[in-house]
């Protein structure tokens, strides 16, 4: 046939990023649901500039509310088939009077893996799948912040691509998606918590990387891998989870290869810590409630434990005073309040919202829509949240004390 009458093969479009395919999806349904919105208010009651201008405003304000929505709904969903809250009770006894730190301890996988079943969900609906806090600098949204200090502590590992690194405490795997996409590494990742494993590789197929990035249940005090495993190892606030550190930095030595190297961020209270200043203590305790943890202890116990351990120390600081916060925002700024409803978890922090909160949850546990034990959840969480940002805002915790050490080789 001639050339004019072949038929012509169907054009083929590279089919666009996931993440490029969701963010595109947020933006038709923000305007979608911001267009409805104004089909509601009488157009005869605008003039074509407001028109206009409230058009442009939904293209900016409504992905933002359909995110927020879009995520509720995900969050309401998975608490309507929860039957993990009911431990809550549980969880706040290990903190009765009667309970030590010693007692925490030695309890320590329960306490843990008890605290993150009732605090996931939680966590990815109001801060997203990276479980960790960064100072904002200017410029940067919230998201672009986490992810920059995780590259930042990435770029400490000294890896290649195509290496084997461990993420020691992953949560539900943002980070070690992220940081496998950044390096070009494999990415193990291990926690305490089933939950978590199951959500995090559910998230990771479905953003296409579970072929490099793998969660798995275990317990970093009893690491389930051979010696000298990893080329690299990194842990972002976790292992102030670990009743022992020098236990918790020993088993991670064992897991590196020769010359590998460790990097972590840890939770730790400062020089400016006060044990006999009775807020300090009441900080301190509100950050070990609300956050899971056995006992909060001095940047100096976890340097020392590091060398302990057998690491040669690189470097040991509080990343929080590196002095970028010229235009932008502290680590805390996040838990304290706002009365904007864009700036999430702000919001929930200001006077009104904190008390309507509860009140809400308590009104969709009668409904049924969330298990019994949300409402306690909630209220550990957010006494958490504040602790933590008093400790930022008096100096005495850091979320940020950034360890990197070496294995020395054989």
């Amino acid at each position: 046939a001639p050339p004019s009458a072949r038929p012509r093969p169907p054009k083929v479009f590279p089919s666009a990023p996931p993440a490029m395919q969701r963010t595109l999806a947020e933006l038709g349904a923000g305007v979608v649901l911001g267009g409805a919105a104004l089909l509601v208010v009488s157009p005869s009651s605008f003039s074509l500039p407001g028109l206009a201008a409230l058009a442009v405003a939904l293209l900016v304000v409504g992905p933002v509310l359909w995110k927020g929505l879009s995520l509720t709904i995900t969050f309401l969903s998975s608490m309507s088939a929860s039957k993990k809250h009911s431990k809550i009770d549980g969880y706040n006894n290990q903190f009765d009077s009667g309970k030590s730190a010693d007692d925490r301890n030695k309890d320590y996988a329960n306490l843990v893996d008890s605290y993150y079943d009732l605090a996931t969900e939680f966590y990815e609906w109001g801060w997203g799948t990276s479980f960790h806090f960064a100072d904002k600098r200017p410029g940067e949204t919230f998201q672009q912040s986490i992810v920059r200090h995780e590259y930042y502590l990435a770029g400490r590992l000294d890896v290649q691509k195509g290496a084997t690194i461990l993420d020691c405490g992953c949560g539900i795997g943002g980070p070690a998606r992220n940081i496998a996409r950044f390096t070009g590494a494999n990415v193990k990742a291990i926690t305490l918590n089933q939950f978590q494993v199951d959500r995090g590789n559910a998230i990771s197929a479905r953003e296409g990387v579970s072929d490099r990035v793998n969660l798995i249940q275990g317990d970093f005090m009893k690491l389930p891998f051979p010696d000298a495993s990893f080329d690299a190892v990194y842990a972002i606030e976790s292992t102030c989870h670990a009743p022992d550190r020098n236990g918790v930095y020993g088993e991670i030595l064992r897991v590196l290869k020769p010359g590998g190297v460790f990097a972590c961020y840890e939770w730790c209270l400062t020089d400016k810590y006060d044990a006999e200043n009775e807020q300090h203590r009441k900080i301190k305790r509100d950050i070990e409630i609300g956050d899971g943890l056995p006992d909060l202890v001095h940047t100096s116990v976890c340097t020392k434990a590091l060398e302990t351990a057998g690491f040669q120390l690189i470097e040991a600081r509080d990343v929080t005073q590196d002095g970028h916060l010229d235009g932008g925002e502290a680590w805390y700024v996040p838990l304290t309040p706002s009365w904007s409803p864009l700036k999430w978890p702000r919001f929930q922090f200001n006077p009104i919202m904190f008390r309507a909160m509860p009140l809400i949850l308590r009104g969709l546990e009668l409904l049924g829509v969330v298990p019994e034990g949300t409402v306690k959840t909630q209220v550990m969480l957010q006494a958490g949240g504040i602790g933590c940002a008093q400790g930022g805002i008096t100096g005495i915790f850091t979320p940020s004390w950034l360890m990197v050490g070496r294995k020395p080789q054989a």
